[in-house]
């Protein structure tokens, strides 16, 4: 432990633990999320439904407490938002990654900044696509 005076008649004392907290920064992360869902502009889309594949991530300060799972950000937590939000037919993709945004920020206010993004497999048009792509990120 060590003192930091600032010149008049006190002082901050810090810890280890404190230090740390300044030091890192977390990332949680969910890759490759496979789900079959109705989302499509289209109403052909929202009948016969298409496979995408989900990412998040989240940072946020790290703190000491790393065996604490209320001190981070639980990756089954994430997973579930996923499904929730995939499982809601939405028109576009845009819809879907603020929606899994606004819902893991609800669940986990101290974080820093996320992403978001969904690849659509094979999507119908013409040509061979391998996938579209779109994605969100917030910072804080």
């Amino acid at each position: 432990m060590s003192v930091k005076s600032c010149g008049i008649k006190c002082g901050v004392v810090t810890t280890a633990a404190s230090k740390m907290d300044q030091m890192y920064i977390q990332t949680v992360a969910l890759r490759d999320v496979k789900c079959y869902a109705l989302h499509g502009y289209y109403p052909e889309e929202q009948l016969i439904g298409c496979h995408f594949v989900v990412d998040v991530e989240v940072k946020f300060n790290a703190n000491s407490e790393t065996e604490n799972l209320d001190k981070t950000v639980n990756y089954e937590v994430l997973n579930q938002i996923i499904i929730d939000e995939m499982a809601k037919t939405q028109k576009l993709l845009e819809t879907v990654v603020m929606n899994i945004l606004n819902a893991v920020r609800s669940n986990y206010p101290f974080l820093i900044s996320g992403t978001a993004g969904i690849k659509k497999l094979n999507p119908p048009m013409q040509g061979e696509i391998g996938h579209s792509y779109v994605a969100l990120s917030f910072n804080v």
